[in-house]
């Protein structure tokens, strides 16, 4: 017998004293959904409450459908797990390693020892790296007006490396590539092939790169936590940038909690979902492995503050990573299994998916930093009820 209240009574807490300004949060066993609901506001400073049909900037939680595409072309045999990825992308072979600043301030560059695969690409081991959490990087980009991943510029792509692919992990641009890869192997923008080839047979209506006019109802707004933890809304620009020359995969995703959480519910049920099938079953049980071998997960360590905290979430923990998600190698506090598989987008969106167990979970806020430590309380809370519900 499922007890929903226990839910309700974890998220109603959550957004109490508008620490939140609102939240929707669903969740899935394998006989379907089993949990989806709306609290707050979508605007700490407008009356509009927060309803399930709300749509989120979802960011990195792009992430794992760009994957899902990738290894679509994977098995048609359009791109390869291993083959050198400049094979599709000539542009990288001239990638080089950053390995920092002369005395002049220029940077030191090196060609890199090895070759980039679509694997280190989908497991954070290539070596591209986020200005976000690199400081390296960072001034780097500052110093060549390199232009974020987001911005849909090719130059973009032309970042340096911080390290040697396989040499460690790091979070970076790695997707983006990835999903250029994409569309290079496809003739497809990102957009459309993903509107064909995974939102149209999922049913996922409401997931576009390109904001809609008819979404100006239910656009969520993006907040700004302050020093004394009160929530500022902050004006964004609309979606995808209009003289992008490609569709970033890493990021840029809108999406509501009931779209996204099919997309998970297709993945817990071996790549298929009301008879749509997006992926082998193989393919899928194959992303869910650690790809990183020996090497492990790394704390990041934030370098703007205003975007995000540190991160290390399951702190203590090793964690892993498969194509391309987060693994945990330990069952996790509030109930998920080892080697479920989950992460996050930077405005405090996140998911997870118990293969064990078969129970999937999305949990929409949008607030400023990532890693919002009461969001991710409520997350944890959420989780924990979800699991004591269905048992």
């Amino acid at each position: 017998m499922r007890n929903t209240a226990l839910i309700d009574k974890a998220l109603a807490a959550a957004v109490s004293g508008e620490r939140i300004a609102g939240l929707v949060a669903s969740a899935a066993d394998e006989h379907g959904v089993v949990y989806e609901s709306a609290f707050g506001r979508r605007n700490v400073s407008q009356p509009q409450r927060m309803t399930t049909d709300s749509v989120f900037r979802i960011a990195s939680m792009t992430k794992a459908i760009t994957a899902t595409a990738a290894m679509q072309l994977t098995e048609q045999g359009k791109l390869s797990l291993d083959q050198p990825a400049r094979e599709v992308l000539p542009f990288l072979a001239e990638t080089k390693v950053l390995l920092g600043f002369d005395a002049n301030g220029m940077p030191i560059l090196r060609a890199p020892r090895g070759q980039i695969t679509l694997r280190n690409l989908l497991t954070h081991t290539a070596g591209f790296v986020y200005d976000t959490w690199n400081e390296e990087m960072n001034r780097y980009a500052q110093l060549t007006d390199l232009p974020a991943a987001r911005t849909g510029k090719l130059a973009a792509l032309t970042a340096p490396l911080n390290f040697d692919p396989g040499e460690r992990w790091e979070y970076g641009i790695n997707i983006d590539i990835a999903g250029r890869m994409v569309e290079v192997a496809s003739g497809l923008d990102l957009e459309t092939y993903m509107q064909r080839h995974i939102f149209a047979p999922l049913g996922m209506t409401d997931t576009s790169f390109i904001q809609r006019p008819d979404w100006d109802n239910r656009l969520t707004t993006v907040h700004a936590r302050q020093q004394d933890g009160s929530l500022e809304p902050i004006a964004l620009p609309p979606g995808a940038n209009p003289d992008r020359e490609f569709f970033p995969g890493g990021g840029g995703l809108f999406s509501t909690a009931s779209d996204y959480l099919r997309f998970l519910r297709a993945l817990m049920n071996d790549g298929e979902l009301d008879g749509n099938r997006i992926l082998k079953p193989e393919t899928v049980a194959l992303m869910g492995q650690n790809h990183m071998g020996d090497l492990d997960v790394q704390p990041m360590r934030s370098q703007m503050p205003r975007l995000s905290n540190d991160v290390e979430l399951f702190p203590g923990m090793k964690k892993k990573w498969g194509l391309s998600f987060l693994t945990n190698t330990e069952a996790g506090p509030a109930g998920r299994s080892a080697g479920s598989l989950a992460w996050a987008g930077l405005n405090n969106t996140y998911y997870w998916l118990d293969p064990v167990k078969k129970v999937a979970g999305v949990f929409m806020t949008q607030v400023l930093p990532f890693a919002d430590p009461t969001v991710l309380d409520a997350l944890d809370s959420f989780e924990k009820a979800v699991y004591d519900s269905i048992r």
